[in-house]
């Protein structure tokens, strides 16, 4: 069981460079793509559209923010906390071309990022 519990925090708990001394979790993503625009949909629980930060720069997305327990449940007694807490950041190669707006919205629990390619038909 501590073996699998380990497997599991390395999966979502990664240090991003040696200077950077805050730990930072990678959130899982689905990437997809249309003729129009690049999905992505992102497991963040806890994490609502007005807290994340999202920037196209240069051939990638960067998805980034905090996940914190809500002040009324900080004086909780845990008896299993699984889901990763703190600073998260993820960066997402896009697929060459241009890209235009960006757009958040939530969808079944998860967060659902649009990102308007330039010149497809219709966009």
């Amino acid at each position: 069981m501590l073996v699998r519990a380990e497997r599991l925090n390395r999966q979502f708990v990664r240090p991003i460079g040696l200077a950077f001394r805050q730990v930072v979790w990678e959130p899982p993503v689905d990437i997809l793509e249309t003729e129009r625009q690049v999905i992505v949909l992102a497991a963040l629980p806890g994490v609502s559209v007005e807290r994340l930060e999202v920037v196209v720069e240069a051939d990638h997305l960067i998805l980034s923010g905090a996940r914190t327990l809500p002040v009324e449940l900080q004086t909780a007694v845990i008896h299993r906390l699984e889901l990763p807490q703190g600073r998260f950041e993820r960066r997402i190669r896009l697929p060459a071309g241009a890209y235009g707006d960006v757009h958040i919205s939530e969808a079944e629990g998860c967060l659902l990022i649009t990102v308007e390619k330039e010149g497809a038909l219709g966009g």
